[in-house]
């Protein structure tokens, strides 16, 4: 497998990742009373612990992509150039 498959791999899963955190903020932001309904449902918590649980999901979400996804494709951008 060449370098600029890897890095286009890392670039696409960065990309996604960062769509599917966009749609969980719209939801959260746009759609909380939805979904706060729904999951109390099976889940009594207070609508404080309910946001801090998205909130805190949002945040550790984000860092893996940018752990996982986005340094590698940097790495791979950078120590191996961009025409390689």
């Amino acid at each position: 497998m060449s370098v600029e498959a890897i890095r286009s791999f890392f670039g696409w899963c960065t990309l996604i990742n960062w769509g599917v955190l966009l749609v969980w903020w719209g939801f959260v932001v746009f759609a909380s009373d939805w979904i706060y309904g729904w999951h109390g449902k099976w889940f009594k918590l207070p609508r404080e612990t309910f946001a801090g649980i998205h909130y805190a999901g949002m945040a550790f979400f984000k860092i893996l992509i940018i752990v996982f996804n986005l340094v590698p494709y940097l790495a791979l951008r950078f120590f191996f150039g961009a025409g390689q």
